[in-house]
């Protein structure tokens, strides 16, 4: 069980990814991409898999550390319940990235690539899209806008 809710907790999420990456323009993605409940999607995930492990999960996050926190990483039920948590807070970003890039009418072909290493990698697709976006704001209006 605990296998088919960790692959079911990025095919929740997959549907809005596609959506950001192969169809940015489409009205009813800004509809659907605009609403922040889409991460309720992968989130149902969570309390799924965390439940059997709850209450030490929860002793654990009063005192936090290093090796109780590893211990509870060692169940497939906790690191089902994190990776959920992960899609869930990535999905997030990627929607903020998406939005934001939208309103600053960047590009979708090359925003794609982005979103795609957000997925992968979100810590690194938020760091390059802050910095794409802190450079296309250094530059002259006139120069970047069409």
């Amino acid at each position: 069980m605990t296998a088919l809710l960790f692959q079911l907790a990025f095919l929740l999420a997959a549907p809005f990814w596609a959506l950001m990456i192969l169809a940015p323009a489409w009205s009813w993605t800004r509809r659907i991409v605009g609403s922040p409940l889409i991460v309720l999607a992968p989130l149902s995930i969570w309390p799924i898999a965390l439940g059997p492990d709850l209450p030490a999960f929860a002793a654990e996050m009063l005192s936090p550390d290093l090796a109780g926190v590893s211990a509870l990483l060692a169940g497939p039920g906790v690191v089902t319940a994190v990776w959920a948590h992960l899609i869930a807070f990535d999905l997030f970003i990627g929607r903020w990235i998406h939005l934001d890039s939208r309103d600053r009418a960047l590009h979708p072909v090359a925003m794609a690539p982005i979103l795609i290493l957000t997925i992968l990698l979100s810590p690194a697709g938020l760091t390059l899209y802050l910095v794409i976006r802190a450079v296309r704001r250094s530059q002259p209006a006139n120069s970047t806008r069409r």
